[in-house]
């Protein structure tokens, strides 16, 4: 009775730890005119089952570790087995010291187009292509996992970028858009070559310090915190200078304008003039919001 006990309670621990997203997954099938179909109700729960519950990388996950992250599917189209619309990623990490969550990755990738039969299995394999679905939704989980890591280490996030650059590589042999350099400049092939091109390095950069010297410093001193945050959004004068307007840049803005706005139109007051001439000249799509910013 004893043994079976210490194994039922190895067996919790060890799933325990293999769990390393908490991810909310909602398949929304209204514009096809046919949302009420069980095939997208089994979709969303497979794929809720397989996005938790598939180990993607080889490091272990305390609970307090798991990253939390949604993912939208918007389907507008479906004919039998083929699929095509949207896919929305959200996620996001804690803040040292805080209960405050800060979102780290947003991204809306149109270019969605797959196919799927109910109940199929759905199998994550790093190493080989399976299917569209499958790839897409790789990639992007690699994603969340390498801009979480580069936000609490300075380059922390190379490998999951590596293993999302080795997805968009074999993804490539399939006609499915958003693989290939000629897919367009806010592709999948864009976003992870120009993580990691050396012409974007700033991009890392400003991750890193953003979060861990900025954020992650404001339980100790509100002030400073401004102070490093305003310094590394500082640093995208630098790459906007060599590329201007960058995918990369519209990436990161995308994720942190509405929390940008928010941490500087309020107390304790800091010299930001500088800042905003910059956050006008490198995303200018947000304008609006750093018009209401007051120091």
């Amino acid at each position: 009775m004893r043994k079976l006990i210490l194994l039922l309670v190895f067996c919790i621990c060890v799933n325990g730890f293999a769990q390393e997203l908490n991810c909310n997954v909602v398949v929304n099938a209204q514009l096809t005119g046919n949302e009420n179909q069980q095939i997208f109700q089994t979709l969303e729960n497979q794929l809720k089952e397989f996005v938790n519950k598939t180990q993607w990388t080889k490091k272990e996950f305390k609970l307090q570790e798991r990253i939390s992250c949604n993912i939208v599917i918007n389907i507008t189209e479906r004919n039998g087995d083929n699929f095509k619309g949207a896919i929305q990623i959200q996620s996001s990490r804690p803040v040292y010291g805080s209960t405050y969550t800060t979102p780290v990755y947003n991204i809306n990738d149109k270019d969605f187009t797959f196919e799927y039969v109910e109940f199929q299995n759905l199998i994550y394999n790093e190493s080989q292509y399976e299917s569209n679905l499958i790839s897409v939704l790789a990639f992007h989980i690699q994603m969340i996992f390498g801009l979480d890591a580069e936000s609490f280490a300075l380059e922390g996030g190379q490998p999951y970028f590596k293993q999302a650059q080795r997805i968009v590589n074999f993804s490539q042999q399939e006609n499915f858009k958003g693989w290939k350099l000629e897919d367009g400049l806010q592709s999948r092939f864009a976003l992870i070559d120009n993580i990691l091109s050396p012409t974007f390095i700033e991009f890392r950069e400003v991750m890193y310090n953003y979060h861990r010297r900025g954020l992650d410093a404001m339980s100790k001193s509100k002030k400073d915190g401004k102070n490093e945050i305003a310094l590394a959004l500082g640093a995208f004068k630098k790459m906007n200078s060599r590329r201007p307007n960058s995918y990369l840049s519209r990436v990161f803005f995308d994720a942190k304008a509405e929390e940008i706005e928010q941490i500087f139109s309020s107390g304790p007051n800091v010299d930001i003039s500088g800042l905003i001439d910059v956050l006008n000249r490198v995303a200018p799509m947000h304008a609006s919001k750093w018009r209401n910013i007051k120091f």
